[in-house]
Protein backbone atom coordinates (compact mmCIF):
# COMPACT_ATOMS: atom_id res chain seq x y z
CA UNK A 1 0.00 0.00 0.00
CA UNK A 2 2.75 2.78 -0.83
CA UNK A 3 -0.28 4.55 -2.23
CA UNK A 4 -0.99 5.99 1.37
CA UNK A 5 2.02 8.40 1.72
CA UNK A 6 0.25 10.08 -1.52
CA UNK A 7 -3.33 9.73 0.04
CA UNK A 8 -2.04 12.02 2.71
CA UNK A 9 -0.19 14.91 0.97
CA UNK A 10 -2.96 14.78 -1.72
CA UNK A 11 -5.56 16.59 0.53
CA UNK A 12 -2.59 19.19 2.47
CA UNK A 13 -2.56 21.77 -0.49
CA UNK A 14 -6.03 22.57 0.90
CA UNK A 15 -3.69 25.00 3.19
CA UNK A 16 -2.29 26.66 0.14
CA UNK A 17 -5.49 27.64 -2.17
CA UNK A 18 -5.44 31.46 -2.17
CA UNK A 19 -8.53 31.73 -3.91
CA UNK A 20 -10.69 28.75 -2.86
CA UNK A 21 -9.48 28.74 0.56
CA UNK A 22 -8.00 32.28 1.26
CA UNK A 23 -10.75 33.60 3.50
CA UNK A 24 -11.00 37.73 2.52
CA UNK A 25 -13.33 38.28 5.23
CA UNK A 26 -11.03 41.00 7.55
CA UNK A 27 -14.43 43.77 7.69
CA UNK A 28 -17.65 43.80 7.24
CA UNK A 29 -17.66 47.41 5.67
CA UNK A 30 -14.71 45.86 2.97
CA UNK A 31 -16.59 42.71 3.04
CA UNK A 32 -19.65 44.36 1.80
CA UNK A 33 -17.65 45.78 -0.95
CA UNK A 34 -16.15 42.85 -2.38
CA UNK A 35 -13.19 43.05 -0.08
CA UNK A 36 -11.68 46.23 -1.83
CA UNK A 37 -10.03 48.36 1.10
CA UNK A 38 -6.43 49.19 -0.10
CA UNK A 39 -6.79 52.37 -1.79
CA UNK A 40 -10.13 53.44 0.78
CA UNK A 41 -9.25 54.14 4.31
CA UNK A 42 -12.55 53.30 6.37
CA UNK A 43 -11.54 51.97 9.89
CA UNK A 44 -9.74 49.64 12.23
CA UNK A 45 -9.95 46.74 9.41
CA UNK A 46 -7.49 49.19 7.41
CA UNK A 47 -5.08 47.67 9.67
CA UNK A 48 -5.06 44.49 7.19
CA UNK A 49 -6.05 45.97 3.64
CA UNK A 50 -3.67 48.91 4.23
CA UNK A 51 -1.78 50.25 7.29
CA UNK A 52 -0.57 53.37 5.27
CA UNK A 53 -3.94 54.07 6.03
CA UNK A 54 -4.47 53.67 9.51
CA UNK A 55 -2.43 57.32 10.34
CA UNK A 56 -5.37 59.39 8.18
CA UNK A 57 -8.19 57.50 10.29
CA UNK A 58 -9.66 60.46 12.29
CA UNK A 59 -10.89 58.02 15.29
CA UNK A 60 -9.39 55.84 17.67
CA UNK A 61 -11.31 52.31 17.56
CA UNK A 62 -12.21 48.90 19.15
CA UNK A 63 -13.65 46.53 16.95
CA UNK A 64 -15.39 42.79 16.46
CA UNK A 65 -16.47 40.52 13.78
CA UNK A 66 -17.38 37.15 12.88
CA UNK A 67 -18.43 36.07 9.51
CA UNK A 68 -20.31 32.37 9.29
CA UNK A 69 -19.16 30.17 6.45
CA UNK A 70 -21.97 28.02 5.42
CA UNK A 71 -21.16 25.50 2.01
CA UNK A 72 -22.21 23.41 -0.03
CA UNK A 73 -19.95 20.86 -2.39
CA UNK A 74 -21.21 18.32 -4.89
CA UNK A 75 -19.25 15.93 -6.93
CA UNK A 76 -20.18 13.82 -9.48
CA UNK A 77 -17.95 11.05 -10.94
CA UNK A 78 -17.31 11.18 -14.28
CA UNK A 79 -16.51 7.29 -14.85
CA UNK A 80 -20.19 6.06 -12.57
CA UNK A 81 -22.10 9.41 -12.54
CA UNK A 82 -22.21 8.30 -8.69
CA UNK A 83 -23.58 12.09 -6.78
CA UNK A 84 -21.52 12.81 -3.42
CA UNK A 85 -22.32 15.60 -1.35
CA UNK A 86 -20.94 17.84 2.08
CA UNK A 87 -22.29 17.95 4.95
CA UNK A 88 -19.91 20.52 6.53
CA UNK A 89 -20.43 22.32 9.72
CA UNK A 90 -20.51 26.15 9.74
CA UNK A 91 -16.86 27.53 10.15
CA UNK A 92 -16.44 31.14 12.08
CA UNK A 93 -13.54 33.15 10.56
CA UNK A 94 -13.21 36.26 13.02
CA UNK A 95 -11.81 39.35 13.12
CA UNK A 96 -10.81 41.91 15.73
CA UNK A 97 -8.85 45.13 15.43
CA UNK A 98 -7.78 48.01 17.86
CA UNK A 99 -6.24 51.58 16.97
CA UNK A 100 -5.01 54.34 19.27
CA UNK A 101 -3.08 57.34 19.23
CA UNK A 102 -3.21 60.99 20.09
CA UNK A 103 -6.15 62.82 18.10
CA UNK A 104 -3.41 65.36 16.50
CA UNK A 105 -0.65 62.77 16.39
CA UNK A 106 1.22 61.54 13.36
CA UNK A 107 1.07 58.17 14.63
CA UNK A 108 -0.96 55.58 14.90
CA UNK A 109 -0.74 52.38 16.57
CA UNK A 110 -2.96 49.25 16.09
CA UNK A 111 -2.89 45.07 17.04
CA UNK A 112 -5.50 42.83 14.62
CA UNK A 113 -6.22 39.44 15.02
CA UNK A 114 -8.00 37.80 11.67
CA UNK A 115 -8.39 34.29 10.31
CA UNK A 116 -7.10 34.71 6.53
CA UNK A 117 -7.68 30.80 6.18
CA UNK A 118 -9.71 28.40 7.12
CA UNK A 119 -12.83 25.83 6.55
CA UNK A 120 -13.96 22.97 8.03
CA UNK A 121 -15.72 20.35 5.14
CA UNK A 122 -16.98 17.04 5.59
CA UNK A 123 -17.78 14.38 2.62
CA UNK A 124 -20.60 12.05 2.95
CA UNK A 125 -19.62 8.40 4.24
CA UNK A 126 -18.47 6.16 1.41
CA UNK A 127 -18.35 8.79 -0.62
CA UNK A 128 -16.18 8.52 -4.13
CA UNK A 129 -13.29 9.82 -3.19
CA UNK A 130 -12.96 8.68 0.20
CA UNK A 131 -9.99 7.38 -0.15
CA UNK A 132 -8.60 11.03 -1.10
CA UNK A 133 -10.34 12.64 1.79
CA UNK A 134 -13.31 12.24 4.10
CA UNK A 135 -13.23 15.22 6.63
CA UNK A 136 -10.92 18.66 6.16
CA UNK A 137 -10.58 20.98 9.54
CA UNK A 138 -8.12 24.03 8.98
CA UNK A 139 -7.74 27.08 10.56
CA UNK A 140 -4.79 30.00 10.51
CA UNK A 141 -5.04 32.93 12.82
CA UNK A 142 -3.18 35.93 12.25
CA UNK A 143 -1.77 38.15 15.23
CA UNK A 144 -0.73 41.56 13.92
CA UNK A 145 0.59 44.42 15.98
CA UNK A 146 1.08 47.68 13.53
CA UNK A 147 2.49 51.05 13.52
CA UNK A 148 1.48 53.63 10.78
CA UNK A 149 3.08 56.97 10.48
CA UNK A 150 1.59 60.31 8.22
CA UNK A 151 4.22 61.67 7.03
CA UNK A 152 2.62 64.68 5.37
CA UNK A 153 -1.28 65.36 4.51
CA UNK A 154 -1.20 63.19 2.01
CA UNK A 155 0.87 60.40 2.66
CA UNK A 156 1.30 57.50 4.91
CA UNK A 157 2.94 54.78 5.83
CA UNK A 158 2.79 51.99 8.02
CA UNK A 159 3.73 48.10 8.83
CA UNK A 160 2.44 45.50 11.09
CA UNK A 161 4.24 41.76 12.17
CA UNK A 162 2.60 38.97 11.99
CA UNK A 163 2.66 35.84 14.23
CA UNK A 164 0.59 33.30 12.81
CA UNK A 165 -0.77 30.37 14.45
CA UNK A 166 -3.35 27.68 13.20
CA UNK A 167 -4.09 23.91 12.89
CA UNK A 168 -4.88 21.41 10.39
CA UNK A 169 -6.52 17.73 11.13
CA UNK A 170 -7.29 15.39 7.83
CA UNK A 171 -9.20 12.33 7.64
CA UNK A 172 -9.32 10.03 5.16
CA UNK A 173 -10.53 5.72 4.30
CA UNK A 174 -7.48 3.55 3.18
CA UNK A 175 -7.96 0.71 1.00
CA UNK A 176 -7.10 -2.01 3.20
CA UNK A 177 -10.37 -4.42 4.39
CA UNK A 178 -10.81 -5.76 7.90
CA UNK A 179 -12.41 -8.86 8.89
CA UNK A 180 -16.08 -7.35 8.54
CA UNK A 181 -15.12 -5.35 5.46
CA UNK A 182 -14.78 -2.07 6.72
CA UNK A 183 -11.96 0.01 5.07
CA UNK A 184 -8.98 1.10 7.79
CA UNK A 185 -9.32 4.89 8.51
CA UNK A 186 -6.12 7.74 8.52
CA UNK A 187 -5.62 11.01 10.48
CA UNK A 188 -2.88 13.48 10.33
CA UNK A 189 -3.36 15.94 13.11
CA UNK A 190 -0.88 19.01 13.49
CA UNK A 191 -0.27 22.49 14.70
CA UNK A 192 1.46 25.14 12.82
CA UNK A 193 2.92 28.52 13.54
CA UNK A 194 4.72 31.06 10.79
CA UNK A 195 5.71 34.79 10.76
CA UNK A 196 5.65 37.10 8.44
CA UNK A 197 4.58 41.18 7.45
CA UNK A 198 2.23 43.34 6.46
CA UNK A 199 3.28 46.94 5.56
CA UNK A 200 1.63 49.55 2.88
CA UNK A 201 1.70 53.07 1.42
CA UNK A 202 -1.23 55.34 1.18
CA UNK A 203 -1.73 58.22 -0.64
CA UNK A 204 -4.40 61.14 -0.88
CA UNK A 205 -3.49 63.73 -3.03
CA UNK A 206 -6.83 65.32 -2.72
CA UNK A 207 -10.47 64.64 -1.01
CA UNK A 208 -11.82 63.11 -3.34
CA UNK A 209 -9.04 60.42 -5.57
CA UNK A 210 -6.66 58.33 -2.54
CA UNK A 211 -4.02 55.63 -3.89
CA UNK A 212 -2.98 52.48 -1.86
CA UNK A 213 -0.12 49.90 -2.38
CA UNK A 214 -0.10 46.82 0.24
CA UNK A 215 2.40 44.14 0.35
CA UNK A 216 1.79 40.78 2.75
CA UNK A 217 4.73 38.73 2.92
CA UNK A 218 4.94 35.06 2.46
CA UNK A 219 4.39 33.15 5.86
CA UNK A 220 5.91 29.95 6.30
CA UNK A 221 3.66 27.03 8.06
CA UNK A 222 5.46 24.59 9.99
CA UNK A 223 4.15 21.85 11.67
CA UNK A 224 6.66 20.14 13.36
CA UNK A 225 5.47 17.10 15.20
CA UNK A 226 2.23 16.55 13.95
CA UNK A 227 0.22 13.58 14.68
CA UNK A 228 -0.36 10.33 11.90
CA UNK A 229 -2.41 8.09 13.37
CA UNK A 230 -3.62 4.48 11.55
CA UNK A 231 -6.42 2.15 12.39
CA UNK A 232 -6.05 -0.70 10.10
CA UNK A 233 -6.41 -4.76 10.53
CA UNK A 234 -3.43 -6.38 13.45
CA UNK A 235 -1.75 -8.05 10.77
CA UNK A 236 -0.70 -4.29 9.11
CA UNK A 237 -0.07 -2.32 11.86
CA UNK A 238 3.54 -2.83 11.53
CA UNK A 239 3.19 -1.96 7.75
CA UNK A 240 1.65 1.64 9.36
CA UNK A 241 3.27 2.73 12.24
CA UNK A 242 1.18 5.34 14.17
CA UNK A 243 4.11 8.60 14.61
CA UNK A 244 4.90 12.28 13.78
CA UNK A 245 4.84 13.79 10.45
CA UNK A 246 6.62 17.14 9.47
CA UNK A 247 5.78 19.38 6.95
CA UNK A 248 6.57 23.37 5.88
CA UNK A 249 3.59 25.08 3.76
CA UNK A 250 4.31 28.75 2.26
CA UNK A 251 1.37 30.70 2.17
CA UNK A 252 2.33 32.95 -0.67
CA UNK A 253 3.01 37.13 -0.63
CA UNK A 254 0.23 38.84 -1.75
CA UNK A 255 0.64 42.42 -3.75
CA UNK A 256 -2.42 44.56 -3.87
CA UNK A 257 -2.96 47.95 -5.53
CA UNK A 258 -6.02 49.99 -4.58
CA UNK A 259 -7.98 53.22 -5.71
CA UNK A 260 -10.28 55.21 -3.94
CA UNK A 261 -12.56 57.29 -5.52
CA UNK A 262 -14.77 59.73 -3.02
CA UNK A 263 -17.05 62.17 -5.76
CA UNK A 264 -19.47 63.17 -2.94
CA UNK A 265 -19.73 63.31 0.67
CA UNK A 266 -22.10 60.25 0.42
CA UNK A 267 -20.78 58.27 -2.49
CA UNK A 268 -17.24 56.21 -1.88
CA UNK A 269 -16.15 53.87 -4.90
CA UNK A 270 -13.13 50.99 -3.82
CA UNK A 271 -11.28 49.04 -6.90
CA UNK A 272 -8.05 46.92 -5.83
CA UNK A 273 -6.55 44.39 -7.77
CA UNK A 274 -4.05 41.73 -6.52
CA UNK A 275 -1.14 39.25 -7.41
CA UNK A 276 -0.91 36.10 -5.05
CA UNK A 277 2.63 34.64 -5.73
CA UNK A 278 1.82 31.26 -5.62
CA UNK A 279 3.93 30.11 -8.54
CA UNK A 280 6.73 29.67 -5.96
CA UNK A 281 4.77 26.40 -5.12
CA UNK A 282 5.49 23.78 -7.29
CA UNK A 283 6.24 20.68 -4.45
CA UNK A 284 4.92 19.69 -1.45
CA UNK A 285 6.69 17.47 0.65
CA UNK A 286 6.14 15.15 3.79
CA UNK A 287 8.18 13.49 6.17
CA UNK A 288 7.41 10.55 8.66
CA UNK A 289 9.18 10.00 11.45
CA UNK A 290 8.51 6.49 11.18
CA UNK A 291 9.07 4.89 7.84
CA UNK A 292 8.40 1.35 6.14
CA UNK A 293 8.31 0.08 2.77
CA UNK A 294 4.50 1.45 3.03
CA UNK A 295 4.81 4.62 4.45
CA UNK A 296 7.84 6.18 2.86
CA UNK A 297 8.65 10.32 2.85
CA UNK A 298 6.82 11.80 -0.09
CA UNK A 299 6.90 14.59 -2.65
CA UNK A 300 4.03 15.57 -4.45
CA UNK A 301 4.05 18.65 -7.59
CA UNK A 302 1.52 20.83 -7.58
CA UNK A 303 2.79 23.46 -10.27
CA UNK A 304 0.89 26.14 -9.11
CA UNK A 305 0.36 29.79 -11.11
CA UNK A 306 -0.01 33.32 -9.65
CA UNK A 307 -3.32 34.38 -8.86
CA UNK A 308 -4.98 37.09 -9.85
CA UNK A 309 -7.95 38.82 -8.11
CA UNK A 310 -9.75 42.12 -8.90
CA UNK A 311 -12.23 43.86 -6.99
CA UNK A 312 -14.94 46.52 -7.17
CA UNK A 313 -17.53 47.74 -4.65
CA UNK A 314 -19.59 51.19 -3.68
CA UNK A 315 -20.92 52.60 -0.31
CA UNK A 316 -23.43 55.36 -0.63
CA UNK A 317 -24.85 56.94 2.38
CA UNK A 318 -28.47 57.25 3.05
CA UNK A 319 -29.02 59.44 5.88
CA UNK A 320 -26.89 60.20 8.96
CA UNK A 321 -27.52 56.64 10.03
CA UNK A 322 -27.64 54.12 7.34
CA UNK A 323 -24.91 53.48 4.61
CA UNK A 324 -25.98 50.77 1.97
CA UNK A 325 -22.99 49.25 -0.09
CA UNK A 326 -22.38 46.51 -3.03
CA UNK A 327 -19.64 44.72 -4.08
CA UNK A 328 -18.60 42.25 -7.39
CA UNK A 329 -15.37 40.44 -7.19
CA UNK A 330 -13.52 38.60 -9.90
CA UNK A 331 -10.84 35.55 -8.23
CA UNK A 332 -8.66 33.62 -10.66
CA UNK A 333 -7.70 30.05 -9.49
CA UNK A 334 -3.76 29.65 -9.05
CA UNK A 335 -4.98 25.42 -9.66
CA UNK A 336 -3.75 24.40 -12.92
CA UNK A 337 -5.70 21.71 -15.10
CA UNK A 338 -5.01 18.20 -13.49
CA UNK A 339 -4.28 19.21 -9.91
CA UNK A 340 -7.65 19.75 -8.59
CA UNK A 341 -8.54 17.98 -5.37
CA UNK A 342 -11.75 17.71 -3.39
CA UNK A 343 -10.56 19.52 -0.62
CA UNK A 344 -13.00 22.99 -1.44
CA UNK A 345 -12.32 22.42 -5.17
CA UNK A 346 -10.90 25.84 -6.70
CA UNK A 347 -12.24 27.47 -9.69
CA UNK A 348 -12.00 30.69 -11.70
CA UNK A 349 -15.44 32.54 -10.47
CA UNK A 350 -17.13 35.77 -9.23
CA UNK A 351 -18.20 37.02 -6.10
CA UNK A 352 -21.35 39.32 -4.94
CA UNK A 353 -22.09 41.28 -1.55
CA UNK A 354 -23.82 43.43 -0.24
CA UNK A 355 -24.42 45.16 3.71
CA UNK A 356 -25.56 47.59 5.37
CA UNK A 357 -23.99 49.58 8.29
CA UNK A 358 -26.53 51.36 10.87
CA UNK A 359 -25.41 54.08 13.23
CA UNK A 360 -26.47 53.17 16.76
CA UNK A 361 -25.19 56.12 18.83
CA UNK A 362 -22.18 58.56 18.27
CA UNK A 363 -19.41 56.66 18.98
CA UNK A 364 -21.30 52.87 18.40
CA UNK A 365 -21.63 51.50 15.08
CA UNK A 366 -23.23 48.20 13.63
CA UNK A 367 -22.11 46.52 10.26
CA UNK A 368 -23.71 43.58 8.42
CA UNK A 369 -22.51 41.83 5.07
CA UNK A 370 -23.77 38.99 3.09
CA UNK A 371 -21.27 37.63 0.39
CA UNK A 372 -21.97 34.73 -2.11
CA UNK A 373 -19.89 32.41 -3.92
CA UNK A 374 -20.16 30.04 -6.39
CA UNK A 375 -17.92 27.45 -8.23
CA UNK A 376 -17.82 24.58 -10.90
CA UNK A 377 -15.22 23.08 -12.09
CA UNK A 378 -14.45 19.68 -14.10
CA UNK A 379 -11.10 17.95 -13.65
CA UNK A 380 -9.41 14.57 -13.79
CA UNK A 381 -6.36 14.83 -10.87
CA UNK A 382 -3.14 13.57 -12.36
CA UNK A 383 -2.09 11.45 -9.12
CA UNK A 384 -5.16 10.33 -7.71
CA UNK A 385 -7.13 9.80 -11.32
CA UNK A 386 -10.26 10.97 -9.28
CA UNK A 387 -12.14 12.40 -12.63
CA UNK A 388 -15.78 14.29 -12.41
CA UNK A 389 -17.67 17.82 -11.64
CA UNK A 390 -17.37 19.54 -8.70
CA UNK A 391 -19.91 22.36 -7.51
CA UNK A 392 -19.57 24.42 -4.59
CA UNK A 393 -22.13 26.99 -3.41
CA UNK A 394 -20.45 29.53 -0.39
CA UNK A 395 -22.92 31.57 1.75
CA UNK A 396 -21.48 34.02 4.05
CA UNK A 397 -23.32 36.29 6.17
CA UNK A 398 -21.24 38.57 8.25
CA UNK A 399 -21.88 41.24 11.37
CA UNK A 400 -19.57 43.54 13.42
CA UNK A 401 -20.09 46.30 16.00
CA UNK A 402 -17.71 49.32 15.89
CA UNK A 403 -16.76 51.76 19.08
CA UNK A 404 -15.00 54.62 18.41
CA UNK A 405 -13.52 57.14 20.85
Amino acid sequence: MKKVAFLFIIALPSLLKAQGFQVSLQGQKQQAMAGAGAGLAQDGASLFYNPGAVSFLKQNSISLGVTPVISHGQYTDGPSSVVSETKSPVSYPFTGYAVLGNKNSKLKYGFAAYTPFGSTIDWQNDWTGRFVINHLQLFAVYLQPTVSYKISEKLGIGGGFIYSTGKVNLQRDIPVSNSEGGYGKAELDGRTSGYGFNAGIYYKPSSIFSLGLTYHSKVDMDVKKGKASFTVPASLEASFPSGNFSTSISLPKIITFGIGITPTSKLSIALDASVVGWNTFDTLRFDYEKNTSELADTKSPRNYKNAYAYRLGTQYTLNKKVDVRIGIKYLVSPIKDGYVSPDVPDATHFNYSAGVGYKLSSRLTADASFTFQRMKRSDTNFESQLSGTYKTNIYMPGFSLNYNF
